[in-house]
């Protein structure tokens, strides 16, 4: 792999030698288990470890003090209690040729007080927090003597438990950033005013760190290199702060990355989606390099390898993070080093990861089901000991993820899709060209089942007599759903979301969208139908348009729709439907307080999700063995199915995905893989 050798070099700081290039940052996912890291949360990055990654970096946002709340799930190295969790996490990724750093903070003002000690949160000034929605005690002199103390106690449990360094941040308006930020930090004392005032916080933080680790600890900095914020910091004043902390001599590396925290419009273009292009902010980082003498670190949304090779190879980085890229495969560097680069599942920047720990949920990938779940699932699919004949009708995401990996067991794949291509309904996310990325989970999962073998037969819909004659040990029906329409009188004049994405109706001029689900589906049809013109009214019974869409998703769906001066009604319901002349009526309800309105409009939309197409799977289920009944139990242990309500039948029988509910992809992708790997 010579184009990647940038990539693979080593680089060394002071005793450390990372043995290549590529580094996952620390973020927070939501595995802590009473702020500790646990087995999940130690496999999921010993699994980046065994992939041959040079740094995994864990902890974002480990808190140094009992007063910084653990809003998101994150780490407490506060106390003792965590040395043999740290012990056993640096044991175990080093087994594996990896270094390994965590991330310290004081959170600050950036959590709620309500949290698990009910303690006051802190600030340089007294200021409210848009994101937690709470203010914070302006600092005492006695709360800097404490909180000295508590960032150098944690750095030094990381450096007893083994770990190769910490990481400090001074970035998305935590406490020593906040201190940085003229908008934050009021002070009239020697904390405030100058930028060498704002900056002095920071700096004895380094200072009582560096002391107690000594000199020979690698210590780094993360910080922004533009807050990208009306009245924030400045690009040239970051640069400023990060040249000032840089040459102070107290730092070994600095990582940059960009924006806020404190909504999430900055919490998306921190962690940016797909609406960004890779490598998006990596002229900040470079412009750090051309500053500093220390290994410049860069963090923001390097999905491909080319880039990131690029990124090393110009000198514009030292070390590049491909986070969420390993969220999406673990094992990205060892196929780079096997030659292998096709066989890498790409990050399509979803941020359904990112998302869901937004909203106090453990953070999941939405094509790799295993990620984090390396407890009970290996990324590497064992061959089966029975190889059978396996029949998958419908070839959208479960049932490709189905044949993948049965394919990968040894089994004999036949994959029927009646569309001309598969995909399915996952087909029409990328209708809007910002979302062209969602293609990418079809078209990784297409090339695998191709390389592995699977007897792929599109535009051909399945028959259960066209079933039957495979002769087939095991058949998976994952034909999907069909629009539900709602029950609502007149409905027949509307058209369904997937209507218009498809392209078998046309957008109206004046459109009512009325969407039940909150999901992507509506958010996507109105993007689409306003880039061609239509003026548009998103109603929903919901308190919020699009409340289902993860927040970092939903910004850009936000910032278009509003641009495009969409109408938003949220809680209202569609009660009736009716024409009046060549007029088309919707008859709208406020669902507080029964207020009724109408609506005249040249068409109506509805999106409320989808029910089972499920007929090919009813056909056959009397001729099953198991009758397509389900052992829950075995399904959630991994183990294999052995249900035979009816002996005489000579196949099993199972329904995934939309063909039994409506669901979303890494639902259903889950489901697909956790039936097919016991076969």
């Amino acid at each position: 792999m010579a184009k990647y050798q940038a990539l693979l070099k080593p680089l060394t700081i002071k005793n450390i030698t990372f043995r290549n290039r590529i580094m996952s940052t620390s973020h927070a996912p939501g595995y802590a288990e009473d702020g500790m890291p646990g087995e999940r949360y130690q496999l999921y990055h010993v699994e980046k470890a065994k992939g041959g990654i040079g740094l995994t970096m864990f902890g974002g946002s480990s808190s140094v003090a009992l007063d910084s709340p653990l809003s998101f799930n994150q780490i407490s190295v506060s106390e003792d209690r965590v040395l043999p969790y740290l012990t056993q996490f640096a044991e175990r990724v080093h087994a594996h040729g990896a270094a390994i750093m965590c991330q310290i903070t004081h959170i600050g003002r950036r959590g709620a007080w309500d949290g698990a000690n009910w303690l006051p949160l802190i600030n340089p000034s007294s200021t409210r927090e848009p994101m937690h929605r709470h203010y914070a005690k302006e600092m005492e002199d006695f709360d800097f003597k404490r909180v000295f103390r508590n960032f150098a106690d944690a750095a030094v449990r990381l450096k007893k438990a083994g770990l190769d360094g910490c990481e400090i941040i001074a970035a998305a308006h935590h406490l020593i950033d906040a201190f940085i930020s003229p908008m934050l930090n009021r002070r009239t004392d020697k904390y405030g005013g100058s930028l060498e005032n704002r900056m002095r916080f920071g700096r004895e933080v380094l200072e009582t760190v560096r002391e107690a680790v000594g000199d020979d600890y690698v210590l780094g900095l993360r910080v922004a290199g533009d807050e990208l914020l009306r009245g924030g910091l400045t690009q040239s004043e970051c640069l400023d702060v990060i040249t000032g902390y840089c040459n102070s001599g107290l730092i070994d590396f600095i990582n940059v990355y960009q924006a806020h925290g404190d909504d999430f419009r900055g919490l998306q273009a921190m962690i940016p989606d797909m609406s960004f292009a890779s490598a998006a902010f990596l002229q900040l980082a470079s412009a750090v390099k051309a500053e500093v003498d220390i290994p410049v670190f860069h963090a923001s949304a390097i999905r491909d390898l080319a880039t990131a090779s690029r990124a090393v190879e110009e000198g514009h980085v030292d070390m590049v993070a491909m986070t969420r890229a390993h969220i999406a495969d673990p094992h990205l560097v060892r196929k780079l080093i096997e030659d292998r680069e096709d066989d890498v599942r790409q990050c399509i920047g979803a941020n359904y990861c990112i998302d869901r720990g937004g909203q106090g949920k453990d953070a999941l990938c939405i094509q790799n089901v295993v990620t984090s779940r390396e407890q009970t699932m290996s990324h590497d699919v064992a061959r089966s000991a029975n190889p059978r004949k396996v029949v998958i009708v419908g070839a959208g995401p479960a049932g490709l993820e189905a044949a993948r990996t049965a394919a990968q067991a040894g089994h004999k794949v036949v994959l029927f899709e009646a569309a001309d291509k598969p995909g399915g309904q996952l087909n029409l996310a990328p209708a809007v060209d910002w979302r062209a990325g969602m293609a990418g989970i079809v078209r990784w999962l297409e090339m695998q089942v191709r390389k592995l073998g699977v007897d792929l037969r599109t535009g051909r819909p399945a028959t259960p007599d066209a079933v039957l004659a495979e002769a087939p040990d095991v058949v998976i029906v994952a034909t999907g759903g069909k629009p539900t329409v709602p029950d609502v009188p007149g409905i027949d004049k509307a058209v369904s979301a997937r209507d218009i994405l498809s392209g078998k109706e046309a957008p109206g001029k004046n459109v009512l969208l009325f969407d039940v689900t909150g999901t992507h589906v509506a958010a996507t049809t109105a993007d689409f139908i306003t880039q061609r013109g239509s003026i548009v009214e998103i109603v929903t019974p919901d308190q919020m348009i699009s409340e289902e869409i993860g927040r970092t998703a939903r910004v850009n769906f936000m910032k278009r729709l509003y641009e495009r001066n969409t109408v938003m009604s949220p809680s209202f319901d569609l009660m009736e439907v009716y024409l009046d002349g060549n007029a088309l009526i919707a008859v709208l309800r406020e669902v507080h307080s029964d207020r009724e309105e109408e609506r005249e409009v040249d068409q109506i939309i509805y999106e409320a999700g989808t029910q089972p197409v499920a007929d090919i799977y009813f056909a056959l289920k009397p001729q099953s063995r198991n009758q397509g009944e389900l052992d829950q139990a075995a399904f959630i242990a991994l183990q294999p199915q052995t249900v035979a309500t009816n002996p005489a039948g000579k196949f099993e029988l199972y329904r995934i995905g939309d063909a039994v509910l409506s669901r979303n992809v890494h639902a259903s992708m889950y489901e697909a893989a956790r039936l097919v790997r016991p076969l």
